[in-house]
């Protein structure tokens, strides 16, 4: 059976946005231009060399039916929420929380020899887990597989696996692969992705081409930029006189109805209502 390259469907620039108490982001994911890539609802790369760009944080606000990704590059986020987790993700680190039926919670960014970045994924759950009892998983940077191929090519395995090494993040309904990719130049990456799941690559350093076909065909991506795939059974990326560094990112679509208000996101319209009443009832936050 021959296996089809997944080639590329569309690229996207982001677009800034201002969020929490007034940090400047670059929004790819839940623009005008890309609603969300099923079964992602919203990505966003933070990072600044101006604290005044990031310092407000986002003080204590809710969320339901959902799952929030963050990636640190630099700097860090002091975290708390209402089920009694709190701390500190540095550089390399990854906070996976499961807002689930609903939770409160707080990140405040902290930068690091004047350095901040990052990044947040929000992944959406399925109907029968959106009133799930809330997790948290923090992964430290140290239980973060990094594996560092012959030909330069490094990749840190978050979620999923390469080369029969698996990432630390598991038990996710989304099947996630989560990996940060650096490609040195005049080199390659293929890594197979399950027919059916969808996949994007953000790119945050450099310029690769994605989406290599047999014929030598594909499109060169610059940095910021994300890169939207179709279908298939792998992908390839290929560096010429450039190093690349990307994140990919593949999950199971849900192919369920999406109602979304901020940071709620259910089925159906009555349901955000409904969480609208918690919030002002006090009977919000779901310990279980």
């Amino acid at each position: 059976m021959d296996l089809q390259p997944r080639q590329v469907l569309q690229t996207v620039e982001p677009q800034p946005v201002i969020e929490g108490a007034g940090v400047k982001l670059k929004r790819s994911i839940a623009t005008s231009r890309l609603n969300y890539v099923d079964p992602f609802l919203l990505f966003d790369h933070f990072g600044s060399d101006n604290p005044d760009d990031y310092l407000a944080g986002f003080p204590m606000h809710p969320h339901r039916g959902i799952e929030t990704v963050t990636y640190m590059l630099a700097g860090a986020v002091q975290h708390r929420d209402s089920i009694g987790n709190s701390g500190i993700i540095e550089a390399g680190d990854v906070q996976w929380m499961t807002a689930g039926g609903g939770i409160m919670h707080e990140e405040m960014p902290q930068p690091r020899q004047g350095q901040m970045g990052g990044f947040q994924l929000w992944v959406n759950l399925p109907a029968k887990f959106k009133m799930t009892r809330p997790r948290y998983q923090e992964i430290p940077l140290a239980q973060i597989p990094e594996i560092k191929r012959e030909d330069g090519v490094a990749i840190r395995v978050i979620a999923g696996t390469v080369d029969d090494v698996r990432g630390p993040v598991t038990e996710i309904v989304a099947d996630p692969t989560y990996l940060d990719v650096s490609i040195p130049a005049n080199a390659s990456f293929v890594h197979s992705i399950e027919k059916g799941h969808a996949a994007i690559a953000y790119v945050f350093e450099g310029q690769g081409t994605f989406g290599i076909t047999p014929e030598g065909g594909g499109e060169t991506v610059p940095h910021p930029k994300l890169v939207v795939f179709e279908d298939g059974d792998y992908i390839e990326v290929r560096t010429a006189g450039q190093a690349v560094r990307f994140l990919l990112i593949s999950g199971k679509p849900l192919y369920e109805p999406i109602a979304r208000y901020g940071p709620f996101v259910m089925n159906t319209r009555a349901e955000i209502e409904q969480a609208l009443r918690d919030l002002q009832n006090g009977t919000f936050v779901k310990q279980g």
